[in-house]
């Protein structure tokens, strides 16, 4: 029986679900059981759809003469087509047996037959031995309660929320291991937020699970699009996470070419010929063994050639080649990179700026991030600042210093709230001059448009910190002469107060001998 699910952000079953997932942990790392439960949970959700369309054509196969073993009905719907050894009811009644790791490998394997854009994605390693069955038989019974794949799920994405919740629970557990896969949720919606991905080909290079894509999904249908008017390219360098971002995508409909395999985006650029409208990507930060000897001769290296221990500027440079004439990209970097002038990275960054290429960047709050405590930065360059979507910006640039905002939510963890993310939106589209935007103006220790002159003076260092000041201080009302008064009066008091410490102090030690 489904449970009641409300619409809110707690869906009232997260913390049972994630209790179960973890005690398998005892077993495997966490980078293995992400891909045991996962599974489950893509795996439930498929069923789930396919049962209500069955149940659909069930009910009419007397007055309509459909047929529920018909595989294209559920073609045409869309629907994955899940073979009757895979349906979740006769997985879940087996669920005690001993045997249930080996009935979940055919299973998956009988969907990856039946279904050839899953070929290769699904775990299909529930068999093994220190998967303990007892505990997978649990999670199971538990996954079996919650609704993912009917009509009312779907209109909630209660799968989408499960899967959301999930992979930043992994991300955390995994800790420096899970960036890999998981951007936090926070930032990819201000990436989004900022750059707008209406219409055209969206591409993220280094994917991860497919976070950029879901987001962008989201806001074109928030703002009366459809998931076709986006083109969505991606390519991914790790295996198990290429199979995720598969998951994630398919479990949500988007047609995503991700290259047909997973792909080293530097070595083996599985979209060379592709000039994206929008790209919105989270590059591993200063990664060391890139293999930039290998490619010293590259005609993405245009502003000159990155230094072969950090791809940073590989990275920045890989995107603004795979730019339209009228593109934008919106991208996390390591801090470094707003000021770096080690090895070429400094020249490389002057002739970015000199290109007018940089549009805006942000200086981001501390431990937004799993993987790591230190803040980051977001870049976004423009191919064009006076393409004529927007107002003309040439030669100018706008600085936000953001890293007072969010709040912890834990010890170690901070986000940014809705209200924060729109902030800062909306001063970039005000900037920018989109309609309705409003007007845009410099706050003290906020925003700061400087021109190429300024960065120039500067040094070519990016940090907002540089530009953008010192914020007001707000005027409380009370006259300077009495906040004086007032000063002295305490600075008298203290002063009364540590003579009389003074002599309690002299007189207690001239008590136990001692003359001072």
């Amino acid at each position: 029986m489904t449970k009641e699910i409300g619409n809110g952000a707690n869906l009232g079953f997260e913390n049972q679900l994630w209790a179960a997932a973890d005690k398998l942990r005892g077993h495997m790392d966490a980078s293995e059981y992400k891909h045991v439960v996962l599974g489950l949970i893509f795996l439930k959700y498929i069923s789930d759809a396919f049962q209500a369309k069955h149940n659909q054509l069930e009910a009419t196969k007397d007055t309509e003469y459909t047929d529920p073993e018909d595989r294209d009905e559920y073609a045409a719907a869309n629907i994955f087509w899940v073979p009757k050894e895979a349906r979740w009811g006769k997985l879940q009644a087996a669920a005690k047996q001993p045997t249930i790791g080996k009935l979940l490998d055919d299973a998956m394997v009988a969907i990856e037959k039946e279904n050839p854009s899953l070929k290769g994605v699904l775990p299909k390693d529930y068999s093994r031995p220190s998967l303990d069955k007892y505990r997978l038989g649990e999670l199971i019974d538990i996954i079996g309660k919650i609704g993912l794949g009917d009509d009312v799920s779907r209109s909630k994405d209660i799968l989408g929320r499960v899967y959301e919740y999930f992979l930043g629970k992994f991300a955390a557990a995994e800790g420096k291991g899970g960036g890999e896969f998981y951007t936090p949720q926070c930032v990819v919606k201000l990436l989004v937020r900022m750059i707008e991905p209406y219409k055209g080909r969206v591409y993220d290079p280094c994917c991860g699970s497919g976070g950029m894509f879901v987001q962008s999904e989201k806001f074109v249908k928030e703002h009366g699009g459809s998931i076709g008017d986006i083109a969505v390219y991606g390519q991914e360098s790790n295996y198990t996470t290429w199979r995720l971002a598969k998951m994630n995508l398919a479990i949500r409909g988007i047609d995503a070419n991700l290259g047909g395999r997973h792909a080293d985006s530097f070595h083996n650029d599985l979209h060379k010929d592709l000039k994206a409208d929008f790209i919105l990507a989270n590059p591993p930060f200063n990664m060391s063994d890139w293999g930039g000897e290998r490619v010293r001769e590259d005609a993405r290296w245009k502003h000159g050639i990155p230094p072969a221990n950090n791809a940073n500027y590989a990275w920045i440079q890989h995107f603004i080649h795979h730019l339209s004439p009228t593109g934008i990209t919106g991208f996390v970097m390591a801090n470094g990179s707003m000021a770096t002038s080690t090895s070429s990275e400094g020249a490389i960054r002057r002739s970015i700026i000199e290109n007018d290429l940089v549009d805006c960047m942000i200086a981001m709050p501390g431990q937004l991030f799993y993987t790591t405590p230190i803040p980051v930065c977001l870049w976004f360059v423009a191919r064009n600042k006076k393409n004529g979507k927007f107002r003309n910006r040439h030669g100018h640039t706008l600085f936000i210093d953001a890293r007072k905002m969010g709040a912890l939510i834990d010890r170690v963890h901070r986000d940014l709230s809705e209200e924060d993310i729109g902030k800062i939106a909306a001063t970039y589209h005000a900037w920018r001059g989109e309609e309705g935007a409003g007007d845009y103006e410099d706050v003290p220790g906020f925003c700061k448009s400087a021109t190429t002159g300024e960065i120039k003076e500067h040094g070519y260092v990016l940090t907002p910190g540089r530009y953008v000041g010192a914020a007001e201080i707000e005027d409380d009302g009370i006259p300077f002469e009495e906040k004086m008064a007032e000063f002295t009066a305490q600075l008298s008091k203290q002063f009364i107060e540590s003579e009389v410490l003074e002599q309690k102090i002299k007189h207690n030690l001239a008590a136990l001998g001692f003359n001072m």
